[in-house]
């Protein structure tokens, strides 16, 4: 290939895809992009959580009702276009494997608005409904840094 060409096909090749929100290793689409296209559903609670905290992250509030328990999903769900979600550690886990039916994760989620960085803490309960993880609510009061 001729050095023009080269160049040509550099251009043309697809670029590597972002790597997702929810900090583990594999790109988007891969890991939890699949689950908000319905593709597949999260295994293990900490899944669903780090899936969560992706759908923050790209603004799928579809998702987020998804996957939130029918006993205490809001009707609606309106995301602030300023803050933007920018890292998730996963504190904790308890329970919530593949074949267990309840679970918990610890997490802290970091986030920008404006000119302020923050985090968020909270320690959340996930359960299955209709054989899906959801999540169901904070376990403790949400914690705000």
């Amino acid at each position: 290939m001729t050095r023009p060409e080269l160049r040509r096909a550099e251009r043309t090749m697809p670029t590597p895809a972002l790597p997702c929100p929810c900090g583990l290793p594999a790109a988007y689409p891969e890991c939890c992009g699949r689950f908000h296209s319905g593709t597949g559903q999260a295994p293990t609670a900490e899944l669903l959580m780090r899936s969560r905290f992706s759908a923050f992250a790209v603004g799928d509030t579809a998702y987020l009702l998804r996957s939130w328990h029918s006993s205490t999903r809001p009707d609606r769900l309106d995301l602030d276009p300023a803050q933007r979600w920018e890292r998730l550690e996963i504190l904790s886990t308890e329970r919530g494997g593949m074949f267990e039916t309840e679970g918990s994760v610890e997490f802290r989620a970091h986030y920008r608005e404006g000119g302020h960085s923050g985090s968020l803490r909270e320690h959340s309960a996930f359960s299955r409904e209709g054989g899906a993880w959801v999540y169901v609510g904070p376990l403790s009061p949400v914690d705000f840094d």
